[in-house]
């Protein structure tokens, strides 16, 4: 077994647990990852405004993935690289968004855009980014800038049916996937958690070999692809534990901070 050199880790259903709280274990892990030598950073759907509070509590001094790994800042939330989808891709994207009936949030770098402050999910981002929306009539004056577009539906029938369609409204200019059962994410093409993992042993200058990731959705499965161990979360859908080298406990058990027990033996 390779010496793992470099952790990258989901952050909602990973990270934290379902309220949004690093637990003193998670916390307490990536200590000893520090201590170990062994590098630890993140890659999350969420904006960059979103990524900050973890930082300054996980040390952390490496770069950080947004928007699924297409935009990477460095630990002051400075872009690194950035990447955008296109105008038109977004307008698409609107539309298709539009005729399933979801609420509709449009992401820039440092803005969070939404017509409708009383969405179903509203309350729960703020939470979750510590940010709050800004509340406009039209995107159309953002669709220059954006990084990310989400639908958002507490009905995961109706999205997944809608990831389908947006994938085949987008084709290769975009990519969807869903982060959670109730987010529809649409980011720039090209760019993913896996592209995120590769930037960063490229940087390291280490093998993928050397790199564990740990996550718990379909947009994680990128960086499974692209990493020598990788970890499902306990709440992860079987088709996730089944593309993973290991299957940890839960988000809600402390499964992040058992997988990295895990990947402590490993050194």
């Amino acid at each position: 077994m390779t010496r793992i050199a470099l952790v990258v880790s989901d952050v909602d259903g990973t990270l934290l647990t379902k309220d949004k709280i690093l637990t003193d274990g998670a916390k307490a892990a990536v200590r000893k990852l520090h201590a170990a030598g062994i590098g630890f950073t993140i890659v999350s759907s969420r904006p960059t405004i979103g990524m900050g509070f973890l930082i300054e509590p996980l040390a952390i001094t490496l770069p950080l993935g947004s928007f699924n790994g297409s935009s990477i800042v460095d630990a002051g939330l400075k872009p690194i690289v950035q990447h955008l989808i296109g105008p038109s891709v977004a307008q698409r994207s609107l539309d298709v968004l539009n005729a399933f009936g979801v609420d509709i949030w449009l992401f820039t770098n440092d803005r969070w855009y939404t017509r409708n402050p009383d969405g179903e999910y509203v309350p729960h981002e703020k939470r979750a980014i510590k940010a709050d929306p800004t509340i406009i009539d039209d995107f159309t004056p953002h669709l220059a800038e954006t990084c990310k577009i989400v639908g958002a539906s507490s009905d995961a029938a109706l999205l997944q049916r809608c990831e389908a369609a947006m994938r085949e409204a987008v084709g290769r200019e975009a990519t969807a996937v869903r982060s959670q059962t109730y987010y529809l994410d649409v980011t720039p093409p090209g760019h993913d958690k896996g592209t995120f993992v590769d930037a960063m042993t490229r940087q390291l200058g280490i093998s993928a070999e050397a790199v564990a990731t740990i996550g718990d959705m379909e947009n994680d499965l990128p960086m499974f692809a692209r990493s020598g161990v990788s970890f499902a979360m306990g709440n992860a859908a079987d088709s996730i534990k089944q593309r993973a080298t290991h299957v940890t406990d839960s988000n809600e058990r402390d499964g992040f901070a058992r997988a990295i027990e895990t990947v402590l033996q490993f050194g």
